[in-house]
């Protein structure tokens, strides 16, 4: 089958669906679809998807919440992993704007399984082995252990730091003396986790796990 051209959002959603079907084994929501590219209504989510649908991408199934079956797979779809740059306010993590390129690494290289790589800035996490220019490979999950390490919008800013939990207070801990930990009143303060650190590449350096 010849598929039609699409643009760039519609790849993007596109290939969300296959990771989803990757990830989970069922194709994702309109209410998933919404969350992750940052829709105000399902209708946004649901025009895309009808886009896809005229294009031959996909086919869309009456009736059911996750009605959407794949028809074909794309030679020109990106693989690996896409690294995320810096994260414009309010902007969710994987918006368009915010991937810079992707890298041939396979997601399943880390456990557990990555899902993005974030360009580290700054050296705040300096003595647990994470410098600045490091990619940093992250599991999207909005939960995390006290103990590890997570990548947290805090206030429209994302910051990567070690987490620590105490009942309502919630810590994020540098691993550089010359930075102070943030401490978060969860009773009165949103702290959003948007996954977890899993893996490291380096310029010049083999990708390993965390």
């Amino acid at each position: 089958m010849t598929i039609v051209p699409l643009t760039e959002r519609q790849q993007a959603i596109l290939d969300f669906i296959h990771e989803h079907l990757g990830d989970r084994g069922a194709p994702p929501t309109r209410a998933d679809i919404m969350a992750r590219f940052g829709f105000r209504s399902p209708t946004a989510a649901d025009d895309h998807l009808k886009a896809l649908a005229r294009k031959g991408a996909i086919e869309l199934l009456p009736g059911a919440a996750r009605g959407i079956r794949v028809l074909a797979d794309r030679s020109d779809a990106p693989t690996g992993l896409p690294i995320v740059g810096r994260v414009a306010a309010g902007q969710p993590i994987m918006s368009d704007a915010g991937i810079e390129r992707w890298v041939p690494v396979e997601p399943g290289f880390f456990s557990p399984r990555a899902h993005f790589l974030l360009r580290v800035q700054g050296e705040s996490m300096r003595d647990a082995g994470i410098y600045s220019g490091d990619l940093l490979a992250v599991h999207r999950t909005p939960v995390a252990d006290s103990g590890q390490i997570v990548v947290a919008r805090l206030d429209d800013e994302i910051t990567v730091k070690r987490l620590r939990l105490r009942d309502s207070i919630a810590e994020l801990l540098p691993a550089n003396s010359a930075y102070a930990p943030i401490r978060i009143d969860l009773s009165r303060q949103e702290l959003v986790i948007e996954g977890r650190a899993v893996g490291l590449i380096r310029a010049g350096d083999m990708a390993r796990n965390l």
